[in-house]
């Protein structure tokens, strides 16, 4: 694991491949690999692009990585694709997505599976993430399945969010006042040579303007503002404002990605400028724990109740009414309330 750990760090794609091998399909020792590539990290900007399908998202992730390589500067792509009900691994991973940095050693594209989370993303995409940052990718970008609403777990990996919306969809837009409107940092009308594309740039407008969220407060809005106000921010001060913006493109012609390119790095300087960028980490650090926590307990849990002969037994006696679901609960739950108690009386 040390070799692999220090191969990555040397800048060998083959281990970075296998690392991330490893984190997706939680192999032994990947926990190891992750804590000792975390303390190499902080260095990336980390971008999401979701929305809804058909919208785009992959060509467009495509032109950006060429723009950015352009400039000189390496970039990480994490696909986030439907899993398999069968194998839990990504449908679509097969596809061919990145087709202008073809043979680019510097854009590196990995496919990855939701693994059924709701939000579109799980735990090991945090980690592929790390990996990604700690190889050095000047750019790692987090494209996500589009499964509608529920892609909001994206705000807790990425720095700017954007979301892309296809032209003349007034039903996506209007599903997008009830969940992800509120996380984008930059909307973006894709395909927007197509009829309808002004209507759609309209109705964005109109929405962000009416949708009653403060402006400025971005995919972190409602816990940005109580740190700012913790920290004695004036919220009323105009630098600590990002109205989100609405970048017209075409992707398959590369039109508009120069100018998303600059909108995303006015985002990048916002964060920086007014701090939160440091927030969102913390936010994001805290939400990793507890992410792992959740995790870790729940595997303990499993195995207390393995260890009672499985969870059928319990399901039984709670159907024939003998006991019920609270008891079962405080039941498996007494050896490490009872271990914590001892732990605390121990001096």
């Amino acid at each position: 694991m040390t070799d692999l750990v220090e191969a990555l760090l040397a800048g060998k794609h083959s281990a970075l491949a296998r690392v991330i091998t490893k984190i997706e399909n939680r192999s032994p020792g990947y926990r190891e690999i992750v804590s000792d590539l975390y303390r190499h990290t902080g260095h990336a900007d980390v971008i999401g692009v979701t929305g809804s399908p058909g919208a785009g998202k992959s060509t467009l992730v495509d032109k950006v990585a060429a723009a950015y390589r352009d400039r000189g500067l390496t970039v990480g792509v994490i696909a986030i694709d439907p899993s398999s009900p069968f194998s839990g691994g990504a449908v679509l991973g097969d596809r061919i997505r990145m087709a202008s940095n073809a043979g680019d050693m510097d854009v590196f594209f990995r496919s990855m599976s939701a693994r059924g989370s709701l939000g579109g993303l799980s735990t090991a995409t945090t980690d592929a993430v790390t990996a990604l940052d700690a190889f050095g990718k000047d750019v790692v970008i987090v494209e996500t399945v589009g499964a509608g609403q529920n892609e909001v777990d994206i705000v807790r990996t990425a720095d700017t969010v954007a979301v892309l919306v296809p032209p003349g969809s007034g039903d996506d837009v209007q599903m997008l006042k009830a969940g992800i409107l509120e996380i984008g940092d930059i909307f973006v009308v894709n395909k927007a040579d197509l009829d309808g594309a002004d209507r759609t740039v309209q109705q964005l407008r109109e929405m962000l303007q009416n949708s009653g969220r403060r402006r400025g407060a971005g995919h972190h809005g409602p816990q940005d503002s109580q740190q700012s106000d913790d920290l004695g921010a004036d919220a009323s001060d105009e630098r600590e404002r990002w109205s989100p913006p609405i970048v017209e493109t075409v992707a398959n012609r590369g039109e508009g990605v120069e100018s998303f390119i600059e909108v995303l790095s006015d985002h990048g300087d916002f964060l920086d400028r007014t701090g939160k960028r440091e927030r969102q980490t913390r936010q994001r650090v805290a939400a990793e724990i507890q992410t792992l926590l959740r995790e870790d307990v729940n595997g303990m849990i499993a195995d207390e109740l393995d260890r009672h002969g499985g969870i059928d037994g319990y399901v039984d006696s709670v159907v024939a009414r003998e006991t019920d679901p609270y008891t079962v609960v405080d039941e498996v739950l007494e050896p490490l309330r009872a271990y914590l108690d001892d732990t605390e009386k121990t001096p």
